[in-house]
């Protein structure tokens, strides 16, 4: 079984994060990047906005993030 936690909050602004994570949903291992906001007690809540990707398919995203870094350069 693979470690799950949060790898990083990248504060988006406005009471929103961008969270990155390992998570595990119905057995199975996600690679999860998604739009959490502050709800008015103050706590982290997920919203609908993110991708949960299969641990496989990191790999290919992470190059398209190179690529993209490239294209921004």
């Amino acid at each position: 079984m693979a470690k799950t936690g949060i790898i990083r909050d990248i504060d988006k602004g406005r009471g929103e994060v961008i969270r990155v994570e390992i998570s595990e949903y119905k057995g199975q291992t996600f690679f999860n990047i998604r739009v959490w906001y502050t709800d008015p007690n103050g706590e982290l809540k997920p919203t609908q906005k993110g991708i949960a990707i299969a641990p496989t398919l990191v790999n290919e995203l992470k190059e398209a993030i190179e690529e993209a870094e490239r294209w921004l350069a």
